[in-house]
């Protein structure tokens, strides 16, 4: 028989079955499917054809919303794709596996498969890139759903941040993902391709003045992003280093230091801080928290978040008392005002975990100081030179005379 809204309306289930499908005698593989599922009777149209030698089944509608020359022009349209080589059914599945893929997801699986293949710089950077703050907002998406409209903006927020530099490094390690997820036929397309690249950038020069540093440290509240601000400021470390700071393995202050771990540093070179005066301070002042290792944040997973909205509460509250200036600045005013009290560069570098300065070349194959007992009396002068800022008064630790 022809399928037709009259004569499926008839159509019974037989007797001792619960599954039954009557088919169109014109159009092979359109059907017509009666199924009880407990009281309630299913009555849908379907589309059956074989692909890639299985036997597939499309449901292209139910009897109640969908008339019955539709549902042939649907299955006429699924019919031709079959013809064409395609598997409608096959797609749809996929698409539902993809959609169900998260961006988090599908950057751990991509880090996954490329430990083995990237070199461990790269794999470090790509890890940093895909799974820290910069594309954080993102990680629940859908990957399919991530559009360049939602890139865009993270991008302007880290050249506003951290600059172009980094930037540009972020939007790479974001289309190279994206490039791997269409490979994988997880995605159709990659959104990075269209958004603008920010280009190769002047370096930045702006260093904070004495009273712009005082001025910053008064504005900071007593929440996590004002401590980590201080933090920043008394020992020269990258915001997501200090962010994402650990109780375990990271803070010892019976020792008095801050260990960050390759994995978590730039250079994948582990770096050992001593814990001074103001620094030491604020770290005692943090409440432990059993039920979390980091010690910033308020989620089960990570360290703090939500910087952008944290550093304009901050600009807020400074109420003009300091020129445009980003967190990164701080890393550089640290180094150039402890070379203007007297600090020697490689020693400069050393507390900056640099070794492009202090274990460069020839040098750098033999010696291997660590140049614990110089860092410790730079970052006392330091902290003396802010005290100075901060309460007033005059200095009390002067500068070591070079060697």
């Amino acid at each position: 028989m022809k399928l037709n809204q009259r004569k499926v309306a008839g159509l019974k289930l037989p007797s001792g079955t619960r599954d039954k499908i009557y088919f169109d005698d014109e159009m092979k593989g359109f059907g017509f499917r009666l199924r009880s599922e407990g009281a309630r009777l299913s009555r849908t149209w379907v589309a059956q054809y074989r692909a890639k030698g299985r036997t597939r089944r499309l449901t292209i509608g139910d009897y109640e919303k969908v008339t019955a020359e539709q549902a042939r022009a649907a299955a006429k349209v699924t019919f031709g794709e079959v013809a064409a080589g395609r598997d409608p059914q096959g797609n749809k599945q996929a698409q539902r596996l993809t959609a169900a893929r998260s961006l988090r997801s599908a950057i751990d699986d991509y880090l996954a498969m490329k430990e083995s293949t990237l070199r461990p710089a790269s794999y470090r950077m790509a890890k940093l890139y895909l799974t820290g703050s910069y594309f954080r907002p993102l990680h629940a998406a859908a990957i399919i759903d991530v559009t360049r409209a939602d890139i865009a903006p993270r991008l302007n927020a880290i050249i506003r941040d951290s600059g172009r530099i980094a930037a540009r490094s972020a939007r790479s390690a974001l289309s190279s993902l994206f490039t791997w997820a269409l490979q994988q036929g997880i995605v159709e397309q990659n959104p990075v391709v269209g958004t603008e690249d920010p280009g190769p950038a002047k370096s930045r020069d702006r260093v904070l003045k004495d009273p712009e540093i005082a001025a910053i440290w008064r504005a900071c509240g007593d929440d996590d992003y004002g401590k980590i601000i201080k933090l920043l400021i008394c020992t020269g470390c990258r915001r997501d280093e200090i962010g994402g700071l650990r109780q375990e393995g990271e803070i010892d202050l019976h020792a008095g230091t801050i260990t960050l771990p390759a994995e978590r540093v730039k250079n994948g070179h582990a770096h050992v801080l001593p814990l001074l005066g103001l620094a030491r301070s604020i770290i005692a002042s943090i409440e432990r928290r059993s039920e979390r290792d980091h010690v910033f944040g308020i989620r089960s997973a990570g360290g703090h978040t939500g910087w952008d909205r944290s550093k304009k509460d901050l600009d807020g509250r400074l109420a003009g008392k300091v020129a445009a200036w980003r967190v990164h600045d701080i890393r550089r005013t640290v180094a150039t005002r402890m070379a203007d009290l007297g600090v020697e560069p490689h020693i400069v570098e050393a507390i900056l975990n640099h070794y492009s300065g202090h274990r460069a070349g020839d040098a750098g194959v033999y010696n291997r100081s660590t140049y614990s007992r110089q860092i410790h009396a730079a970052l006392a002068l330091w902290d003396d030179h802010l005290r100075s800022l901060i309460q007033g008064g005059g200095h009390k630790v002067v500068a070591l005379p070079a060697a």
